[in-house]
């Protein structure tokens, strides 16, 4: 490697597997590019960015995380994925653009916090019809339904509830979290669509019983198989992301999104296959390569010229 070799960092949580195989790979390579994990103890305002790309995991954990990734992107560096966009998403969010998209989905609501972080008076809250019509909402929804973070990552605090009652006790215990209520489409089939790069796509079928992916691979030619890629692609594009997983039930051969983005998609071997496994590790880090040697523009990110 040169002097001049360019980096790839990633910004990590728990997992392990897959960013050692991904930097192995990146750094085995025969491209001027290494990757290693970046590492922060604190960061001054004008110091230099090392890196040509930094690969996100964590960073809607770790608001830290997400402040050093933002004056990353301003020094230069390509952020996988656009901290300004992954900032913004949100699962109701994305919902509302999957419908307008035309794509079928869930009947959803956002609901108002129970509590807020910030200190407030009850003229605070004058834009808000109290109370709710609970039993409104529920009509619309219908049961049971999810009740569940509008982070749009993240699988933490998903719970059923089937009447009212049991939506106000939630919702009682929601604390500051934004929360929606989804409606659940029953099936047994579920397929996740991972897209890489905005157009290479890898569809699996996940087991809801085992909890990890089926060995067979949905083929991207097969009527399903094109018409999810198709819109996993289509949503991925409309928010440029670099990596995305998009999640659809199928129900009377019918598809439903039921989540449209999920930009640090789970990859371990916990849950698939050896060879679904090493797509991961290998269509990622020719994408970093790529975003390394020939960035493209970032929204959000200030033009200095």
């Amino acid at each position: 490697m040169s002097k001049q070799a360019k980096k790839i960092g990633l910004i990590i949580g728990q997992e392990w597997e897959w960013p050692e195989a991904f930097m192995k790979a990146v750094n085995e390579s025969d491209e001027d590019v290494t990757a290693e994990l970046v590492k922060l103890g604190g960061t001054l305002m004008d110091e230099p960015c090392d890196y040509a790309v930094i690969i996100d995991r964590i960073s809607h954990e770790i608001p830290y995380y997400r402040a050093y990734l933002k004056y990353a992107a301003i020094q230069g560096a390509y952020i996988i994925n656009n901290t300004f966009t992954t900032s913004a998403d949100s699962k109701f969010s994305g919902t509302v653009l999957v419908n307008k998209l035309g794509l079928k989905t869930p009947r959803t609501v956002v609901l108002p916090n129970k509590q807020v972080e910030y200190d407030v008076t009850p003229s605070t809250f004058r834009n808000l019809k109290y109370p709710m019509d609970w039993q409104a909402i529920i009509d619309y929804v219908g049961v049971p339904a999810i009740f569940k973070d509008n982070k749009a990552t993240g699988r933490r605090g998903v719970t059923r509830v089937h009447n009212v009652d049991e939506l106000i006790q939630q919702y009682d215990e929601s604390s500051t979290r934004t929360k929606i209520l989804q409606q659940i489409i029953e099936s047994d089939q579920h397929v996740h669509s991972f897209v890489v790069g905005q157009e290479n796509v890898l569809s699996l079928n996940y087991s809801v019983k085992h909890g990890r992916y089926q060995q067979n691979i949905l083929d991207n030619n097969s009527s399903l198989g094109q018409q999810l890629a198709h819109d996993a692609c289509r949503i991925t594009q409309a928010y440029q992301y670099d990596i995305n997983m998009v999640e659809f039930v199928i129900k009377d051969e019918v598809a439903y999104v039921i989540n449209g983005t999920y930009p640090t998609p789970d990859i371990d071997l916990t849950l698939m296959t050896e060879t679904q496994f090493q797509w991961f590790v290998s269509e990622i880090a020719t994408l970093a390569i790529e975003r390394a040697k020939r960035p493209l523009p970032q929204t959000g990110v200030f033009n200095q010229q």
